[in-house]
Formats: structure tokens, sequence, C-alpha cells
């Protein structure tokens, strides 16, 4: 797969209530980074194993909905190999039924078909705010 059809793979991932990653998607020696990660949560998850269980362990304790990824851009660089992804996700909370939506960059690398590294910046206050949001 390209760095694109990964991206297009994980989007349709959430959008099915599924976690971001399968197996079959992620190199042996994959990393996860989350410069801007909530406090307590980790930065950095290296190794297919450990992301795979993270974002399972995430998933689950997440009562969101993912309803649409948009505004999707693709920024090309100079390494085919890696993209810059601009995305807005949106959703609703199971619990209370409100709909909020977040901005995300993302930086991917991809090598032989695979995720090898997956850099995201999240737009943590929004996030949180829609989370205790109807609380």
């Amino acid at each position: 797969m390209t760095p694109s059809e990964i991206f297009e793979r994980m989007r349709a991932r959430w959008l099915a209530g599924e976690t971001t990653f399968d197996g079959g998607m992620l190199a042996d020696d994959v990393v996860v980074e989350m410069p801007f990660a909530a406090p307590g949560g980790p930065g950095r998850i290296a190794g297919k194993e450990r992301v795979l269980a993270f974002t399972e362990a995430g998933r689950a304790a997440l009562p969101v909905r993912f309803d649409d990824c948009r505004d999707v851009v693709v920024h090309k660089t100079a390494d085919p190999d890696v993209i810059v992804v601009e995305y807005e996700l949106a959703g609703t909370h199971t619990s209370t039924g409100m709909t909020a939506s977040a901005p995300f960059i993302g930086v991917l690398t991809a090598r032989g078909g695979k995720l090898t590294r997956w850099r995201e910046y999240q737009h943590t206050l929004a996030i949180a705010q829609a989370l205790t949001a109807g609380k």
C-alpha cells in the first residue's frame, strides 16, 4: 500500500467503528507518536503488538462513534514514502448524544506497503471538551 492508501484504510476503519490499525497494515517496528498527548497518556509507542494493544484499548474506552472524517488534505513530500495529512474527525458521544469535531494533522511514513511511523498532532482541548460536553 502507498502512504495515501494506508491513510484511506485508517479513515475507513474509524468510520466503521474499528480500531485505527489492523495487524496487516503495520510494520513490525512501527512507531506511533503523539507529541500533544493528553496528560498521563503515552507520547510514543513502538512495536506492532504494543501499538495494536494501545489502539484496541483506546477504542474500547472511547465513548464516541465517528460520523465523518472531513476536510482531508493530503500533502505529498519530497520523500514518496511520507505524506502529511490534515483532517477533521466528527463524532457523536455515545452516552450523551452530543456531537463535536476536532482537527488533526498526521505525518505518515510507509515502507514496503506497511505503516512504519504515524505522528499525530491532536487538538487535545477540543477532544477533552467534546468528551465532557453534556455531562
